[in-house]
């Protein structure tokens, strides 16, 4: 009898000291609804835990509905927590020293699975609104209002919810769109300020009538012998479409008679985005006296080489023909580097003004200017200038060099 008595005080010790790190850490929890033996609680039984449920969890601040416990026809049992995963679950919201205690909760299998279960990652702070039941609160979408746990590391909640994008409507305008006044200006601004304005806008945009004229090249030039000047000034008065164009090149040595002027006036078409067409006149201002017609292209070819090609046929007959060619390489801003060259051919001999057939003349040069303004660059550089062919044998009758070099200061200026 001794021997029973100690065995069933041994057994119902060990019992306890199992029971109790379960029983501290569900404090508040009835954890008698699941035990063997035990049925659920239904009828009224249940509807009173269930307001005493809710009750607990709006003293504690969360949001509980009005009408959550009221009965429903599938006559649903009260909340199982035996089936809820409480390791993603965040307690830590609760107020300290408040009662957890009327929730429902089946205690574990066995003692070492209750010892386990940890609240402290459990967050009621958003229990949905609205659910009909006790058995329908759903603690899936109460937020973690504290740092993740360990085991939370590495989900993936981007299948969760969609992206900012899929939650932006893609609509068409509202029919209001575009409906307003075509002169809504003239109520803020007034008349005249709106008549203004559109002027200022036809004369800017539309091809409106305008005089450019630039200086490309207006140097002294350094050279073996007499130190000598060119000029070669363009510009033009016109829209987009239609311009009247006109040019002049000239150059000489000082002392000494000019050697070579032109004049040309052009009528100018442009013919693509970056390229105009050209006819007109051009006048010889010394030498024998000369009148051509001139047909050519300008403009601006791929790369940014601004071109300048031109055919001539004068009054006596010859032909002739000049292409120029020149790029501007920007250094920085301000600094620049352009390089140019020219070629000049006939299609006869021209004894008169010192022109042999085929390749009559090449120039090359290379200037640096400084762009104080983009209106007003001076600049120093070096051409080279050969007579070729025919040209060659009547500059050495002469006796000069078919061959110069200039070392040049200029500047180049527009307005």
């Amino acid at each position: 009898m001794k021997t029973f008595v100690a065995s069933l005080l041994a057994s119902l010790a060990a019992g306890t000291m199992l029971s109790a790190p379960a029983s501290a850490q569900h404090a508040g929890h009835d954890t008698s609804q699941p035990q063997p033996g035990a049925g659920l609680v239904t009828g009224q039984d249940a509807a009173d835990r269930c307001a005493q449920e809710a009750q607990r969890h709006r003293d504690m601040g969360h949001a509980v509905a009005d009408g959550a416990c009221e009965p429903t026809a599938s006559d649903q049992p009260a909340m199982d927590h035996g089936t809820m995963d409480h390791s993603q679950m965040n307690h830590g919201a609760m107020a300290e020293g408040e009662e957890r205690s009327g929730m429902e909760m089946p205690m574990a299998q066995s003692g070492q699975e209750s010892m386990e279960m940890d609240h402290s990652q459990m967050n009621h702070g958003d229990m949905p609104q609205g659910q009909a039941s006790q058995g329908e609160m759903d603690h899936s979408q109460m937020g973690q209002l504290s740092a993740p746990s360990p085991a939370m590391q590495g989900m993936d909640h981007s299948a969760m919810q969609g992206s900012a994008d899929d939650m932006i409507p893609l609509l068409p305008p509202p029919p209001e769109a575009g409906s307003g006044p075509a002169r809504a200006g003239i109520a803020i601004w007034g008349e005249e300020a709106m008549n203004e304005a559109r002027q200022e806008l036809v004369r800017e945009t539309d091809g409106g009538m305008r005089l450019w004229i630039q200086g490309d090249r207006v140097e002294y030039r350094a050279r073996e012998g007499a130190d000598g000047y060119l000029w070669d000034v363009q510009g033009y008065y016109g829209g987009d479409i239609n311009k009247f164009w006109f040019k002049s090149e000239g150059e000489g040595s000082f002392g000494e008679p000019i050697e070579g002027a032109e004049v040309q006036a052009l009528w100018s078409r442009a013919i693509a985005p970056f390229f105009d067409f050209q006819a007109g006149v051009r006048q010889d201002l010394t030498g024998p006296e000369r009148t051509h017609a001139v047909i050519g292209i300008q403009g601006i070819a791929p790369y940014k080489f601004e071109m300048d090609a031109a055919a001539f046929i004068s009054n006596k007959g010859d032909v002739t023909a000049r292409i120029e060619g020149e790029i501007d390489q920007r250094i920085t801003q301000r600094l620049i580097l352009q390089p140019r060259a020219e070629l000049a051919l006939s299609a006869q001999d021209i004894p008169e003004l010192g022109v042999g057939a085929g390749i009559d003349r090449i120039e090359a040069g290379l200037r640096l200017r400084y762009e104080f303004a983009r209106e007003f660059a001076p600049y120093i550089g070096i051409s080279q200038e050969w007579r070729i062919g025919g040209s060659a044998d009547y500059v050495r009758a002469e006796g000069e060099d078919p061959s110069v070099t200039n070392y040049v200061v200029g500047v180049r200026f527009w307005f």
